[in-house]
C-alpha cells in the first residue's frame, strides 16, 4: 500500500504539489497589500481600507504629497514610495487582519523594502512597520532604524508592559542592546539597488516567558527575542498595523499571518515568484 502511494505521488503534477506545499501559508494569510493600484489591501480578513493617522489639521484625510504609489516600481508590480519624512502614518485596522489575543497571541508580518538607510532616512528613529494598540506603555511592536549610529542599526523590538521591560524609565536610546527586548543588527543588507525581504514573527505573546519573537531577512533568521515576559495590555479593537512612521524609501508586498511562521515557511515566502499573490 505504501509503495502504491509513493508511486502515485510521482505522477502528481508539479503545480499541484507546489499548491499543496503552500496550503499552510495560504490558510494563515490574514492581509495582503500589493500596492499595485493603491494602499487599500487586496485581501483582508478584516477591513481592507487604509486609514491615516497624523494628518495635519490643514490637510484633507489621505496620504499627502509624500506618500505615492509608483506603478512598476515594486518587487512585484507597483510599490509605495515615501519621498520625504512626514507625520502621516497609513494603517490598517487590526481586527481580522491582526487578531490580538489577551491570553495567547501569535502572528507574522512580511514586507519588502528598498532604501539606503544612511542616505535616504532623515534624522530620528524610523519605523517602517509597527503594530500598536491603545497605549504604547501597554505594548509596542516595531521594526526600527536607530537614530544616531553610523551605519544605522536595524532592529525588531517587542516591548511589553512598561513596568516589565523598563520599570526605571530609562531612555530607549541610552539602554544597551541586552536591556532592550529586541533583535539588533548593526549591519543589514538594505540598498536602493535591491529589494530586501523582512519578516518578523511573534509567538505566544501574553503567556509569560514562553513567548518568542524572531527576525528574518532574505529568508534567513537573524535573531530571536527570548527570555522576556512579553505581556501586553491592549484593547483588541484598538490594534493597528501601521506603515512608514518617519520612513523614506520604497515598500512592497505587505502581508500578515495569524501565527508565527516557521523558518521553512519564511524561506518559501522569500522564494515566491510572484510574491504573496501566489498564495491567493
Amino acid at each position: 500500500m505504501k509503495l502504491r502511494l509513493i508511486l502515485a505521488s510521482l505522477f502528481i503534477p508539479a503545480a499541484v504539489r507546489a499548491a499543496d506545499d503552500l496550503r499552510p501559508l495560504r490558510q494563515a494569510l490574514t492581509l495582503h497589500a500589493t500596492f499595485d493600484q493603491g494602499l487599500d489591501a487586496d485581501f483582508s480578513r478584516g477591513d481592507p481600507k487604509i486609514k491615516y493617522a497624523g494628518v495635519p489639521k490643514d490637510q484633507p484625510a489621505g496620504p499627502g504629497e509624500f506618500i505615492k504609489i509608483i506603478p512598476g516600481a515594486g518587487r512585484f508590480g507597483g510599490a509605495m514610495h515615501v519621498t520625504k519624512k512626514n507625520p502621516i502614518r497609513p494603517y490598517y485596522a487590526g481586527p481580522g487582519a491582526i487578531n490580538y489575543d489577551r491570553a495567547d497571541w501569535s502572528g507574522s508580518v512580511s514586507v519588502w523594502l528598498r532604501l539606503t538607510p544612511d542616505e535616504d532616512l532623515e534624522a530620528g528613529y524610523c519605523d517602517p512597520v509597527q503594530i500598536i494598540g491603545d497605549d504604547s506603555k501597554k505594548g509596542f511592536m516595531f521594526l526600527e532604524w536607530s537614530k544616531d549610529e553610523k551605519p544605522r542599526h536595524f532592529r525588531y523590538a517587542i516591548r511589553p508592559l512598561v513596568e516589565i521591560w523598563n520599570p526605571r524609565g530609562i531612555d530607549w536610546a541610552k539602554m544597551t542592546d541586552a536591556e532592550r527586548p529586541m533583535v539588533a543588527l548593526h549591519t543589514a543588507p538594505f540598498s536602493r539597488e535591491r529589494w530586501t525581504h523582512v519578516v518578523f514573527t511573534f509567538h505566544r505573546v501574553n503567556t509569560g516567558k514562553s513567548a518568542l519573537g524572531e527576525l528574518f531577512i532574505d529568508g534567513k533568521s537573524r535573531g530571536v527575542i527570548r527570555d522576556w515576559d512579553l505581556r501586553f495590555g491592549w484593547q483588541a479593537d484598538k490594534v493597528q498595523l501601521v506603515l512608514a512612521a518617519a520612513y523614506v524609501g520604497h515598500m512592497d508586498d505587505l502581508a500578515a499571518f495569524d501565527r508565527a511562521l516557521t523558518a521553512n515557511e519564511v524561506a518559501q515566502l522569500f522564494a515566491l515568484k510572484n510574491g504573496v499573490r501566489d498564495l491567493r
